[in-house]
C-alpha cells in the first residue's frame, strides 16, 4: 500500500502529491545507497539507514524488498522449461540459488543447470558442491545441493 494511502488516508489529495513532489525534488529519489550531505548512508527518498542515526527499514519493508526480489528471481527462471515441472521444495532451492547468485553467474553453471534440465539430481549436486559458490558458503551449499538431491526441505 503507498505511504499516502496508508498514512494519509485513502484520499489522495493535492497536498498529498506536492508533499510527495517536494520531497522528492528536495531530497533527491536514488535506487541506490549515497552520502547525504552530512555523509550518512542514505537510500530512496532522504531515508538514512546509518545504524544508530537513521530509520533503517522496517519489518514491512525487508519483507516488501524481499518478496520483490524473490518474485524477480521467480521470473528469471521462469527462462528454464523444466523449473516449472520441480517439486516445491527443488524450486525452493533454485530460488535460493539464484537468489544469492544472481541469474548471471547461475547461467555459468552450465554443468549444473544441464543435469537439472535431465533431472539427475545428484550430478546437479555434484556439480553445485564443485564449484567457488561451495567453498564461499559452504553451509549453505551444503543444504542447498541436499534439497536438490532429496526434493525435501530441511529441518533448520
Amino acid at each position: 500500500m503507498p505511504l499516502s494511502h496508508s498514512i494519509l488516508g485513502l484520499h489522495r489529495n493535492k497536498m498529498t502529491d506536492k508533499i510527495i513532489e517536494m520531497l522528492r525534488l528536495h531530497e533527491g529519489v536514488k535506487s541506490h545507497v549515497y552520502s547525504d550531505h552530512l555523509g550518512y548512508e542514505t537510500i530512496g527518498v532522504g531515508r538514512c539507514i546509518k545504524e544508530g542515526v537513521g530509520l533503517g527499514l522496517s519489518d514491512d519493508e525487508i519483507d516488501y524488498l524481499l518478496t520483490n526480489d524473490i518474485n524477480r528471481v521467480i521470473v528469471e527462471l521462469g527462462r528454464f522449461s523444466w523449473f516449472s515441472e520441480l517439486n516445491e521444495a527443488r524450486r525452493d532451492a533454485m530460488i535460493n540459488l539464484c537468489f544469492q547468485l544472481g541469474l548471471t553467474k547461475l547461467l555459468k553453471f552450465k554443468n549444473f543447470l544441464a543435469s537439472m534440465e535431465d533431472g539427475d539430481y545428484e550430478a546437479a549436486s555434484t556439480h553445485l558442491l564443485d564449484s567457488l559458490y561451495a567453498r564461499q558458503t559452504p553451509a549453505r551449499a551444503d543444504e542447498v545441493a541436499e534439497i536438490i538431491v532429496s526434493g525435501k526441505y530441511q529441518d533448520w
